[in-house]
């Protein structure tokens, strides 16, 4: 699958980035999220989940800012899983004026919840940060269209999985898409309530 049908500046961007195709693992993932499903993109290491993600995040907001609140959410393990992906998406981010933001504890909170009141596209947080901002209504997250989490082998700790299940509930315009290198129980308990009809690429 080649990027002819993209953004112009996204599609720059890809290119720039040295990425001519996809390839197999992309191929069945990015049309499904472009078409708008729920997605569980199940995949080993170096497969091309994060590029996946990034590509199709990208894509999906226009490549373009639009008000305040916030239209991606991807949720990440910890402060460098937040760092690492948000100079991943940097790369792809260029000639567009989307705006990035990481979110997690080991930030002042009343800072954050300043730097998120004046507008984001792309907000990358950690779960316990970002119900944190939720709950002290500093987050709106009724206009998500893409609720992500991002190697979310993570979440069979500290009751993440619990997190994610809440927050979901706030998100009615959401399309979800989980990115993990294992299908495991926490993961497939999702879908009794918010994944239920979600499409299923494992790659394992």
């Amino acid at each position: 699958m080649s990027f002819k049908k993209y953004h112009p500046s996204l599609k720059e961007n890809i290119e720039k980035a040295g990425f001519e195709t996809t390839n197999p693992f992309q191929k069945q993932v990015m049309p499904l999220i472009k078409a708008g499903s729920d997605v569980y993109a199940i995949g080993p290491k170096d497969c091309g989940k994060t590029t996946a993600m990034i590509i199709s995040t990208i894509q999906k907001l226009g490549a373009e800012a639009f008000e305040d609140s916030a239209r991606a959410l991807i949720v990440v393990k910890d402060k460098k899983a937040a760092l690492d992906l948000r100079e991943r998406f940097e790369v792809f981010t260029k000639r567009t004026d989307l705006r990035l933001y990481c979110a997690y504890e080991e930030y002042d909170l009343e800072k954050q919840r300043e730097e998120v009141y004046y507008g984001v596209d792309i907000l990358i947080a950690t779960p316990k940060r970002l119900s944190k901002l939720y709950h002290l209504n500093s987050l709106h997250l009724g206009e998500l269209r893409l609720f992500m989490l991002h190697d979310a082998d993570f979440i069979v700790r500290n009751n993440f999985h619990n997190y994610i299940l809440r927050l979901s509930e706030s998100a009615p315009k959401a399309k979800f898409v989980i990115f993990s290198e294992t299908f495991n129980a926490k993961i497939k308990a999702f879908k009794d309530s918010f994944m239920y009809n979600a499409r299923i690429v494992d790659f394992t």
